[in-house]
């Protein structure tokens, strides 16, 4: 096939990676674009040189030159856009959360199910960095044996961006399904993605947007608004799965604390790793225990680089050269650990997983 004609809906700040991923590759052209603020589709059009944009993205659907989209709407609206893209025969790449609910996951596997000759990928970007690759192959060769334990914390003291990010309906939820999806995810697929057995978790909502902090800056989305928020200000959670492990997690849009934290740690048998805030491995030799670096480029997960590699993978994956490492099924249970914690902390118990 020639170049693959690729669709963007929605044009917030996370597309601005999806776009720039796009203009990179020589395989890809981005044909269109949508957004139901027509003032900016008509921008971001005339800025990159799109020949089509739309107020309505069933309009870009109905564009028979379009192969491929990538979502980057509001979490509620997710699980609708990727169905009807599917049913109108395109490959999808959609960004994380999968949805809102396992309901909605659940519907959308079904649509990749009833539609063969497409798939969709899910943006797990952290997937596809230097250090998450270089770290697997380390444990696909068992360097760190039956990995039993993990532990994720990704903590901002002044991080709620309000907005849609602030409002429950439209973004299912606060940190937890904003970046803690990021980190757990990240040690669930280097855990080998066992299957969620439980789950006990909690939510506070204690400082909100913290609108009132004064000469420190922070992301602010688009539509933010100092009043509004009604998602959590911070969430953990043990998580227990059917094989044994077990992931710890933390993650905060604000909390009382001494600087912005991420520390990522996978545990095994055989040895154990940090991947964040840098890439190290800790091993076992001749009964001296030993930590190494790896002499790579990128010890940290490079953001842009994260997100050319993953757009890179989607093309490569439309034109059916590899397979999708973030296929449909993870976002399944992805969905199922994520609205297990909010679950848990409602009911103030743990949740089980049949």
């Amino acid at each position: 096939m020639g170049k693959v004609k690729v669709g963007i809906i929605g044009l917030g700040s996370i597309s601005e990676m999806h776009i720039q991923g796009y203009l990179q590759h020589n395989d890809a052209e981005i044909y269109a674009v949508s957004d139901f603020n027509e003032e900016r589709a008509q921008q971001k059009a005339e800025e990159y040189g799109v020949s089509h944009y739309y107020t309505n993205y069933k309009d870009l659907l109905d564009n028979d030159e379009i192969d491929a989209v990538s979502i980057c709407t509001w979490n509620n609206s997710h699980a609708e856009i990727a169905i009807a893209a599917l049913n109108a025969g395109k490959n999808v790449l959609i960004e994380k959360p999968l949805c809102k609910t396992v309901e909605e996951a659940l519907a959308i596997q079904e649509a990749v199910e009833n539609n063969p000759d497409q798939f969709l990928q899910i943006g797990y970007v952290r997937r596809f960095g230097t250090n998450t690759q270089v770290l697997k192959r380390f444990i696909d060769n068992g360097e760190l044996g039956d990995i039993y334990y993990a532990k994720s914390s990704c903590i901002r003291v002044l991080g709620n961006p309000g907005g849609w990010f602030a409002d429950m309906e439209r973004s299912g939820g606060g940190p937890l399904i904003d970046i803690g999806v990021h980190v757990i995810d990240l040690c669930w697929y280097l855990m080998g993605k066992p299957k969620v057995k439980s789950v006990s978790g909690n939510t506070y909502h204690k400082l909100g947007n913290r609108s009132n902090i004064e000469y420190k800056s922070f992301y602010k989305a688009a539509d933010y608004d100092a009043e509004k928020n009604n998602v959590e200000d911070l969430a953990n959670a043990i998580i227990r799965f059917e094989n044994g492990a077990s992931l710890m997690v933390d993650v905060s849009f604000s909390l009382h604390a001494k600087k912005e934290k991420m520390r990522v740690s996978l545990h095994g048998d055989k040895g154990g790793a940090e991947i964040e805030p840098q890439l190290e491995i800790f091993t076992e030799k001749n009964n001296i225990m030993l930590n190494s670096t790896p002499q790579i480029d990128d010890l940290t997960f490079d953001f842009e680089k994260g997100f050319q590699h993953e757009v890179d993978h989607f093309i490569s994956c439309v034109k059916g050269e590899e397979t999708t490492i973030c296929p449909v099924e993870d976002g399944v249970e992805m969905m199922k650990i994520l609205t297990g914690v909010y679950q848990s902390s409602t009911e103030k118990a743990e949740v089980h997983f049949d």
